[in-house]
Parts: C-alpha cells; sequence; structure tokens
C-alpha cells in the first residue's frame, strides 16, 4: 500500500491533470493544486488560452475539493526554452519546446516550488509510468524504498499506445523520476474522460490541448515572423532546378508539404523520383547557400534515412544503455523502429533495419527498450541521401 503524502499536482485546466488530482486525493494523499502560468507576451489574444485555462483549473479544484495556487514561471520559461526554441529555429533546425519545458519548467522550476511547499511528491497528466526497481536486478521493488540508494527509477510508456507521451519526458533524470507520479498513465483515456464525467468535473468533455501555448492556433509562420527575419532564397529540385522561392529556412522544415508554393510544379522525368503529380516535400535545408531543396513524392530516397546522429544526450538510468539492439521514435506519432545503438564519447548513432522518414536535425531520438523509455539525444544529421 502507498503511504499517504503531500502530493503537489500541476493543474493545466485539462481533463487529464484534473483527473490525476481527483485519483490521488482519493487515494488518501495530502493534494495541493499548481496553476503554472508560462507565457505573458500576448495573453490576452485569440490564440492564448491560459486565463480560460486557469479559470477552468480553479473551478476543478474547487471541485475536487483542494487548495489551487497560480504560479508564474513566464520569466524562467522565455530564458530556458523559448530562447533556445527561437536559436534552434535561425540555425536551421527544428527543435521540440516541449520536450525542453518538461525538462526546465514542469520537473525543475515546478518541482523546486513543490519542493518548497513540502511536497513529498509532484504529479502531472501525462500519459506515463514510473516504476521502481533493483538496482542490482532490476525487478520491480515497493514505492516504500523510493529513498533507499539500492533502487532506481524506469520511465515507462503509458498504457494507452495511443496516448503515450514518454517520448515528451525522456530527459527527466532519477532525481526527477523518483519525485514524480503519473496517476492516468496506468489508464486509457476513454476511462479518463468517463471518471471525469461521473464526478462531474466542469471540464470532462474539454478539448485536448494542441501545440503550446505561445502558438497557439494561430499560423506557425505568421508567429516566427515576430522573432526571426526573412531572407528569400530558392527552392531547387533534385535535378538543380530552381522551381520557387522560399521565404526564409527557418520557416520550413524537414517532410514539410504545405506551403511550398510550387504545387503547380512538375519534376523533370520519373527517373527524378516520384511521378509526375504527387506533392512535393521539404528534403534539405543549406545553410551555407540559403537553399531548400525539394522532392516529389512521399517515398523520394532523399527522404529516408538509414541512419542518424544525436547529441545532447539524456539517458533515465543516469548511465547509457548496455543494450545495442533497441528501438527508437525519431518523431512523437511514430512507432518504434528497431535499430543498432553506437554510442561515442559526444553522443550515438543509431542504424535502422528500415530506413525512416524525414528524419529532422533539431528533434529528439528517443530510445526504447521494450516499455522502458531509455533517454534519448537531439537530432544532429538529417537524411544521408540529400544533396551536398
Amino acid at each position: 500500500m502507498t503511504s499517504k503524502q503531500r502530493v503537489v499536482v500541476g493543474l493545466s485546466g485539462g481533463v487529464d491533470s484534473a483527473v490525476s488530482a481527483y485519483l490521488l486525493k482519493q487515494q488518501g494523499h495530502e493534494v495541493i493544486g499548481i496553476f503554472m502560468k508560462n507565457w505573458e507576451d500576448d495573453d490576452d489574444s485569440e490564440y492564448c488560452s491560459s486565463r480560460q485555462d486557469w479559470l477552468d483549473a480553479a473551478s476543478v479544484a474547487d471541485v475536487i475539493g483542494i487548495d489551487i495556487e497560480h504560479v508564474n514561471f513566464a520569466a524562467e520559461y522565455k530564458d530556458r526554452v523559448f530562447a533556445e526554441f527561437l536559436r534552434e529555429y535561425q540555425a536551421g533546425r527544428t527543435p521540440n519546446p516541449d520536450i525542453l519545458c518538461n525538462a526546465e519548467i514542469k520537473f525543475k522550476a515546478f518541482l523546486d516550488h513543490a519542493m518548497r511547499l513540502g511536497a513529498e511528491k509532484i504529479a502531472t497528466g501525462h500519459y506515463a509510468r514510473v516504476r521502481c526497481v533493483a538496482a542490482d536486478t532490476g525487478e520491480p521493488v515497493g514505492q516504500h524504498m523510493t529513498d533507499d540508494a539500492r533502487v532506481r527509477y524506469e520511465l515507462l510508456k503509458g498504457l494507452d499506445p495511443l496516448k503515450d507521451q514518454s517520448y515528451f519526458l525522456h530527459r527527466l533524470n532519477q532525481a526527477q523520476l523518483a519525485k514524480t507520479m503519473f496517476p492516468v498513465g496506468e489508464l486509457p483515456k476513454t476511462e479518463v474522460r468517463r471518471i471525469a464525467a461521473e464526478i462531474g468535473l466542469p471540464n470532462a468533455k474539454k478539448k485536448d490541448s494542441t501545440g503550446i501555448c505561445f502558438i497557439g492556433e494561430r499560423p506557425f509562420r505568421d508567429f516566427l515572423n515576430r522573432y526571426i527575419s526573412q531572407e528569400p532564397g530558392p527552392i531547387k529540385d533534385p535535378s538543380g532546378r530552381t522551381i520557387g522561392e522560399h521565404v526564409g529556412l527557418s520557416f520550413y522544415t524537414l517532410g514539410q508539404r504545405q506551403g511550398l508554393g510550387i504545387g503547380g510544379v512538375k519534376a523533370q522525368g520519373a527517373q527524378k523520383g516520384g511521378a509526375e503529380h504527387e506533392p512535393w516535400f521539404v528534403a534539405r535545408k543549406d545553410l551555407a547557400k540559403n537553399t531548400l531543396w525539394v522532392v516529389q513524392g512521399h517515398d523520394h530516397p532523399w527522404l529516408l534515412a538509414p541512419s542518424l546522429r544525436a547529441e545532447d544526450v539524456s539517458w533515465a538510468a543516469g548511465t547509457a544503455p548496455t543494450a545495442t539492439r533497441i528501438a527508437a521514435k525519431t518523431r512523437y506519432r511514430q512507432s518504434d523502429a528497431p535499430c543498432a545503438l553506437a554510442l561515442d564519447d559526444t553522443g550515438f548513432t543509431l542504424r535502422f533495419a528500415e530506413p525512416q522518414w524525414a528524419v529532422t536535425p533539431g528533434q529528439s531520438a528517443v530510445l526504447y527498450d521494450g516499455e522502458v523509455c531509455l533517454g534519448g539525444g537531439v537530432i544532429h544529421t538529417e537524411a544521408a541521401n540529400a544533396p551536398d
């Protein structure tokens, strides 16, 4: 039986965190809600919903019967997450701010704040799980041993395969995992919705949030225009033919199909890859020549990478995995891809059993051994078949 603890829950205004708080209270824990405000620049705009989210979170706390505190982490977010987001885009890469937000805000600034409130654990509404195992055997052990040096913590996938969010949490370390609970990680989303409706939560039918607050539902290019200058340049096909003009390499990502402005252009011959009327996709960004390379056809060879290199690595166990045959995701909505892992002093290389589509620098390669998320790194190299 899990001992009763003071648990601080991150209440986002969404149904997952709301049900997490409810489940913890039902288990007898002393539950305190925290609403994190992470963005201020245009909080009153139609695109940022933080005011409504706060009202929803406060309503949830009232129904459940817990206290809630509004905490502003906007300065930390701008320094630790948004600044890095802009640096990566300006360098031609495509970062994942949700991963950085988890590592720097939700499980660092928020965790620190919760500890100052006397919390023994924090909890969020992520679909993932934490398992405490014996350090020497890897066998699961009781949570009562959580402060014992003889144990370590594993980050596991959420049981609902359609909602698993371990990809976004792969940078969590042992100290963070030891203090974290994911109450809905054991449940399918349908059950979470059912519980919310059964207990009368005001946000039981609230739509799942998509993206991050500072962008919201607005056109992504419009948002980046406010922070990154445009430097137009040529769009070229595999033959080297200029077929259009891009508005700035920062505004495109590998595998992108929409918004290229070349829909009516046809390829020069079927042997160049793709049928005559197939759509165009971004295949490479050449910063040195300010050139955007595009190909026609989803399965064009330039879009398929047999391997990748990743740096800025983070391992959940604190040390690199010993297994060399594992699986990896190079993007969130992707099945685990079998691969071979080769470690070195600054990162790792993955060689895939089957080439991966649109491997994108700046995104994360996250490694798995079955249901265990091992950690990962930031993708450094793109598809090997792109032009020099």
